[in-house]
């Protein structure tokens, strides 16, 4: 990969949705091609600003993965540093969140790094993996990767042991084999019909409150009620630090699109109102007229960013999340945008190891 470029990256973290995804997918452009970043005002407009826990380990995982240094991690820091290594490595890693903080988040991060490492990988990642403002490990599983398959990405995702609040204590693996060249476009523009509905409904720790039960019966009277078929796995753990639960359903269209939702667990919450909301989320997303569901619409774009060619999918609605990565996709080279609902994106034609090479 080289010695970094100095043409330094300076970006406002409190643009547009003021998240930790601006973070996240900010580093793994930074490491990809190169450049080196500079991040002041992390996270400025949420309620705890600056870094979390969660987000100092993405940061530090990504360094690790390309052998760069990072200045000025801490929790709370709204300012931070990273220069990447001179290339990609690839072989086994191991990153532990210490808190309950959202291990998919970290892993969704690390996702465009790993999957162009030119050599086989492993990362596991130990901290939360079941919880609200975080993709649940089974959308993760079952719409977003193999999305990601299409355009070439190589890699697995596996639920080693759920982590639910306050004690996380979850384990994700993430598995990657080499690309085999640059990562193709992505084109879903006609959404198709829905078909049957699948879905996976895990609770550790709550057999005797059927808890599983009552989630994945809940959402398939909603979804019959709207004229699918649904099928949904019950799925009973005890391997978990603590009690929780998540639901997630999916459905491939006839057209080949993926959709889906997901919803956790959380006190208070009933199992039949988590049943009732993925049904609903995706519904309402498969009613837009979208091909792909509000959340792995921002989440597909970085990868878009990273492919050669031109990707199109129809988003179910507009979201800051969105328009905030598109934005960081065209900060970093590519050429994206949003018009009447269809997110087009002109990808930078990255190979495996980054660095910006051209692909073969």
């Amino acid at each position: 990969m080289g010695r970094a470029s100095a043409d330094w990256v300076e970006l406002d973290g409190g643009h547009g949705s003021g998240s930790g995804t601006l973070v996240r997918f900010a580093v793994a452009f930074a490491v990809l091609l190169g450049r080196p970043l500079r991040v002041v005002r992390a996270r400025a407009r949420r309620a705890k600003p600056g870094l979390r826990p969660q987000h100092v380990a993405a940061v530090q995982a990504a360094a690790a993965l390309c052998g760069g240094r990072a200045e000025g991690l801490a929790v709370g820091a709204q300012r931070f540093e990273l220069v990447p290594g001179p290339r990609l490595r690839g072989g086994e890693w191991s990153h532990d969140i210490g808190t309950a903080g959202s291990a998919t988040m970290l892993a969704l991060g690390l996702l465009p790094i790993v999957s162009l490492v030119p050599e086989p990988c492993c990362v596991r990642i130990r901290g939360g993996t079941c919880q609200d403002f975080a993709p649940s490990p089974h959308h993760l599983q079952h719409v977003l990767l193999p999305l990601l398959a299409r355009m070439g990405v190589r890699l697995e995702l596996r639920l080693l042991r759920p982590g639910y609040l306050p004690r996380g204590e979850g384990i994700l693996e993430l598995r990657s084999e080499p690309a085999r060249g640059a990562l193709e476009p992505l084109l879903l523009e006609s959404p198709g019909l829905p078909g049957r509905v699948e879905g996976i409904a895990l609770s550790s720790h709550l057999e005797e409150r059927r808890v599983s039960e009552r989630m994945a019966r809940a959402c398939a009277e909603r979804l019959h009620a709207a004229g699918l078929e649904c099928e949904i796995e019950r799925a009973l753990d005890h391997e978990a630090s603590s009690a929780g639960a998540s639901l997630a359903a999916w459905t491939r269209t006839t057209t080949g699109c993926l959709l889906g939702a997901d919803r956790a667990g959380a006190p208070r919450r009933s199992a039949e109102a988590i049943g009732r909301v993925v049904a609903e989320s995706l519904l309402v997303d498969l009613a837009s007229g979208a091909s792909v569901d509000r959340h792995a619409c921002d989440q597909l774009v970085p990868f878009a960013a990273l492919a050669a060619g031109t990707s199109r999918w129809r988003a179910p609605g507009p979201s800051e999340h969105l328009t905030t990565n598109l934005w960081l996709a065209e900060r970093f080279g590519a050429r994206a945008g949003l018009r009447g609902g269809e997110v087009t994106i002109e990808g930078l034609g990255l190979a495996p190891g980054g660095r910006g090479a051209p692909a073969p």
